[in-house]
């Protein structure tokens, strides 16, 4: 067959040929349009699948298909209802529409177009709300997932449909589709600006407020990563309430016929009780070591790979740890290690150890078992007194999303989880998943994003004292009463959203008035925040706080099914998919279908299968990963058989999407026990100007950055020691800083005082990096009782610095 118009690698056509999404944010929440057009450009008829990445907590509300003239609007059914139906149009000749979420990870999602004739054309319409999240500078995010990386399946996972779904991938620079994005701001608060770690056109205001504004993707965009859109109010932590009026069809009584209202609640807690940090604690880390953690973090920054920013943050985490709290650090790929059999107390010695072993990380443990760590680590018994707090660094490429997020809702009760999601196509249902059933806090490393900054702010919250014994009091009028549809409020961090849905049911009066209190310990003292709110529905908002809050019960319901298969759980099944029928929302038990029963002629003849290749992250190892262990892992590489296009799929791998050589994105051959991928001339490798590049800058690795290799010094105590390696870090010689040392004052001090002199006056831009270790360290010269007002004015002088003492807090 001749073919034409876009092609595969494999030189077959591509029925997708272009994406266009319209996004409008109003406040906090968004509504994503988009907008598929497909094309058959072949002379039979065809089937085209296209299994692509969406945020983890969108709630999918609408599908819709227009083949000419004719407009297809989907329904939902219960998903096997809605297989046999998509099965039954094809076989009679019809058109037919299916979208179905994978039943393992809510953000993977399966569009099939079927029955598509000859030089026909279809558009497929596709509408998901979700809530923004709030990033540590107070900006709202936004990512519209454009990379699916290929899922890792642990060894001897159930075989379901997610873990069988064919994901045909290839560089993000090849995808042969186009894609346009748009989007719309407004708030009752003034936009103050808008970022994006893709080209953006200007920002357009459209009214003298500034309340709203647009904003478009320049032309050009590559697939090569997720759209991130980082959206800044003025006053944005203000409390608010949303009343939606219910659907005028429904059932008066049920959950789209009530008014639902939705709550931001932003608590403020007294300074006193923030400024004190705690010194207790067992900190536990969860180290990804999977061969695509050998990627690089950005197109910015090629040389930075994942793995290698995320041991410059462990460094920083490490040395920012309290006196007296205990610490381990675990590993993990195919298999998983621990530095220390079990957690020990934090000491000069065993952080020195840390240390050593954290240095040595690299991206060779294969595939991504997280399963197995987590569950050792919750075998192991809780140190009393220590308040466990786990930190998760993951790239985020599993397909046993669920199992894995229902083994930490099953152990909350004894601690808490951070969890960072490192790289494009990390998976937003794992991380946020992570976080929200483990009550901690997510964050997502994209981009040229400082990982140091946004995890370290992380250790800041596990810091704070615990916020404990949370209640939500409802005052309503006599008439109304409120059935809440979030689960309990776990969490609260300082400054962090706290969103509540509730179905309002009976009739109030014009006018009447509601509030809602919460009520909570901090540092042993009670506390309360209170938000009064008005219950006449707002206009405009069509049924989106119903669609939020629909989604938000699903969710709970499908993790109260996973954990009771019985009839209980068979029950709650049932409850899911009238719910979601209902609210017109995907979960993981039903599907969108929509049929093309119009009197058109039969479509015959047998259907061609067409995958539309979704984009993954090009890893270019040779290029950036300068390892030993790297070297020896491609010594395990079958060389034989041949190079042919990447075609990735959700199956078992301990193979590392790092070990890919650049020129030829081979389909391997995955086995969870041995690394096997076929080569086709071994003289290829040697060849590759890559490989030459990868040789011989192996042992020419980078001058360490001067702010790493400080803070490398420190000692878990605080201080700093007066040696070669500090004044190397200075970028002074020894004598140097021993001549310039006021002669009463102790080596430790004055070493000490010179590295607090140096962040003060170099890394002020970075200080939220820094604060932590910098206040361990004031906390250690307090004990000293040293003369600190010569020290300083002598530490100024040498480094050429001009740094009041009272900044260093002395």
């Amino acid at each position: 067959m001749k073919c034409c118009g876009l092609i595969t690698t494999q030189k077959e056509p591509v029925p997708l040929k272009s994406i266009e999404v319209e996004l409008e944010v109003k406040d906090h929440v968004a509504t994503v349009v988009s907008t598929l057009n497909y094309q058959n450009q072949e002379d039979k008829p065809l089937e085209a699948v296209f299994v692509f990445p969406l945020p983890g907590d969108a709630a999918v509300c609408h599908f819709s298909a227009k083949i000419g003239q004719t407009q297809i609007v989907a329904e939902v059914k219960e998903k096997q209802q809605a297989r046999e139906d998509y099965d039954d149009a094809l076989s009679s000749g019809q058109q037919a529409f299916l979208l179905e979420e994978s039943e393992q990870s809510p953000d993977i999602f399966t569009l099939s177009v079927g029955s598509l004739p000859p030089g026909e054309s279809a558009s497929i319409r596709l509408e998901y709300i979700t809530e923004l999240a709030v990033q540590a500078d107070d900006g709202l995010r936004f990512s519209l997932p454009a990379v699916l990386n290929p899922r890792y399946k642990p060894q001897g996972s159930g075989g379901t449909e997610a873990a069988t779904v064919q994901v045909t991938s290839v560089p993000a620079s090849q995808i042969p589709y186009s894609l346009s994005f748009s989007a719309r701001v407004s708030s009752p608060r003034p936009v103050s600006k808008v970022e994006s770690n893709c080209s953006l056109d200007p920002l357009q205001y459209l009214n003298k407020e500034q309340t709203q504004a647009t904003v478009k993707l320049a032309g050009g965009h590559k697939f090569d990563r997720d759209v991130e859109l980082l959206i800044y109010y003025k006053d944005a932590h203000q409390p608010t309430a949303v009343v939606e009026a219910g659907q005028a069809s429904a059932k008066p009584g049920s959950l789209m016929g009530d008014p639902v209202v939705m709550l931001s609640l932003y608590p403020e807690f007294p300074e006193s009780a923030m400024s004190s940090l705690s010194s207790c604690g067992e900190f536990v880390f969860l180290m990804d070591r999977s061969g695509s953690m050998g990627c690089s973090t950005s197109h910015s920054k090629p040389e930075e790979t994942r793995i290698g920013s995320a041991r410059d943050t462990l460094l920083l985490l490490l040395k920012s740890l309290p006196m007296g709290c205990y610490f381990n650090v675990y590993s993990f790929g195919s298999s998983y290690q621990h530095i220390f059999p079990k957690s020990v107390e934090y000491s000069d010695q065993t952080l020195e150890e840390a240390v050593k072993k954290v240095e040595e990380m690299t991206a060779d443990l294969g595939g991504t078992e997280i399963l197995q760590p987590l569950k050792h680590i919750y075998n192991q018994p809780c140190i009393p007194k220590q308040p466990r707090q786990l930190f998760v660094f993951t790239d985020g490429e599993v397909s046993n999303t669920k199992e894995v997020i229902n083994l930490v809702k099953k152990n909350s009760g004894s601690h808490r989880c951070f969890s960072f999601g490192i790289g494009e196509g990390a998976s937003s249902a794992l991380i946020n998943g992570l976080a929200k059933k483990g009550r901690g806090h997510a964050q997502f490393i994209t981009g040229a994003d400082r990982m140091q900054t946004k995890v370290m702010q992380s250790l800041r919250f596990a810091l704070q004292p615990a916020v404990v014994d949370i209640s939500i009091k409802w005052d309503l009028p006599k008439q109304v009463s409120a059935t809440v549809l979030s689960p309990p409020i776990t969490t609260l961090f300082q400054g962090q959203r706290s969103l509540v849905y509730a179905q309002l049911t009976g009739k109030s009066s014009e006018g009447a008035q509601g509030s809602v209190t919460v009520n909570y310990k901090l540092a042993g003292q009670p506390s309360k925040t209170q938000l009064h709110f008005s219950l006449k529905p707002a206009e405009d908002t069509g049924l989106t706080v119903h669609r939020l809050g629909a989604r938000v019960l699903i969710r709970s319901l499908e993790m109260e099914e996973r954990e009771d298969r019985g009839e209980k759980g068979e029950a709650v099944k049932e409850k899911v998919v009238e719910l979601s029928v209902k609210s017109g929302v995907s979960s993981s038990f039903t599907a969108f279908i929509a049929v093309n029963k119009s009197d058109g002629k039969p479509i015959e003849g047998p259907l061609i299968h067409r995958n539309v290749p979704t984009p993954i992250m090009r890893c270019d190892m040779f290029a950036n990963c300068a390892s030993n262990s790297a070297t020896k892992s491609l010594a395990k590489i079958k060389k034989k058989g041949r190079f042919v296009p990447l075609c990735g799929s959700i199956q078992p791998m301990s193979f590392s999407a790092c070990l890919i050589p650049p020129m030829s994105f081979s389909a391997c051959s995955f086995s969870s026990d041995s690394l096997d991928m076929t080569l086709d001339q071994p003289t290829l490798l040697k060849k590759s100007s890559n490989f030459e590049r990868f040789e011989a800058n192996e042992h020419k690795l980078p001058r360490r950055d001067p702010f790493l290799q400080l803070v490398s010094l420190q000692k878990a105590s605080g201080c700093w020691l007066l040696d070669p390696a500090l004044a190397a870090a200075l970028g002074k010689t020894s004598e140097e800083l021993d001549q310039s040392k006021p002669a009463s004052v102790k080596e430790e001090v004055w070493a000490t005082i010179l590295a607090l002199i140096w962040l003060h006056a170099s890394k002020t831009d970075s200080k939220g990096e820094w604060e932590l270790l910098s206040l361990k360290a004031v906390s250690w010269l307090r004990t000293q009782n040293a003369p600190c007002v010569e020290c300083v004015d002598a530490a100024n002088t040498l480094l050429g610095c001009k740094v009041q003492r009272d900044v260093l807090g002395l």
